[in-house]
């Protein structure tokens, strides 16, 4: 199933969205969905209190559910604990390789416009890109307010989540994120897997029309792919394998060591250095 499009306005002439200031929690989190629809309504009072218009709470909450399938997920990364090796097999790490080799080749002009802008090669775009979606092919099907708010009820992240459904909020205020949008298991965005806070603070128009598709537009994800890798210290021109000065922009996109290693190899692979 396709995740609903969503299309963001660029916020500035550079086509970046800006940050917003975080808000205050309020609400009990919770270990089981018994009390997720009272902690619905005290985050909604919560947030109310905090500027949130009642019409984009009404609207934002009005499907939203305890998602089994995001507790599940969230509670099984278990490919993260695996060797290199196999999780390269499993995850499919040679034929991400091979396709990125031909995507590259066939967007040579994106990725040298993109390299420009931002200083971030090709290689650990494309290898971001193949790892989290297949290339854009599969994007989740999971309704996207009900994950962002499943975790920030749930109490193992729920500061962090509780974040990222503030900024959900905002996007669905300014009419960038639908409230019946589908994505991936825990609330992430488009063709690189951006959560709401990330397209808030790193999303980019790469294709220049004057607006931001995570979902529609491989330009824009990967624009914004690279946004994200320079907001966390990506040095152009600068090596990028573990030990070299980039590879902790790579660390800053997912925490799971193994993940960091795939990255980084297969960028090397596509790049061919």
């Amino acid at each position: 199933m396709r995740m609903t499009k969503l299309i963001l306005a660029a916020a500035a002439a550079m086509g970046v969205l800006h940050t917003v200031p975080a808000f205050a929690q309020g609400a009990q989190c919770g270990n089981t969905s018994a009390g997720f629809e009272a902690w619905v309504a005290d985050f909604k009072q919560t947030a109310a209190a905090n500027g949130v218009s009642q019409s984009v709470l009404n609207r934002a909450f009005a499907n939203v559910s305890y998602n089994k399938p995001t507790i599940s997920a969230d509670r099984g990364q278990k490919s993260f604990k695996l060797s290199f090796d196999e999780f390269m097999k499993k995850r499919g790490g040679a034929a991400v390789i091979s396709r990125g080799r031909s995507m590259k080749a066939a967007n040579q002009p994106l990725f040298a416009s993109i390299e420009r802008r931002f200083g971030v090669p090709a290689g650990p775009l494309i290898a971001i890109w193949g790892m989290e979606t297949g290339f854009g092919s599969y994007m989740g099907n999971q309704h996207t307010m009900s994950a962002v708010s499943t975790l920030a009820y749930d109490c193992r992240r729920s500061e962090y989540f509780t974040d990222q459904l503030y900024a959900a909020l905002q996007l669905v205020s300014e009419g960038y994120l639908s409230p019946q949008a589908r994505g991936a298991a825990h609330g992430e965005i488009g063709q690189t897997q951006f959560l709401p806070r990330n397209v808030v603070r790193y999303g980019a128009d790469g294709d220049g029309d004057g607006r931001i598709d995570m979902v529609g537009s491989r330009a824009d994800a990967l624009a914004s792919t690279a946004n994200f890798l320079k907001g966390h210290g990506w040095r152009a021109g600068a090596g990028y394998q573990p030990g070299e000065p980039n590879f902790a922009a790579i660390q800053g996109w997912n925490a799971a060591t193994v993940y960091q290693q795939a990255i980084a190899y297969i960028g090397q692979q596509i790049d061919g250095n």
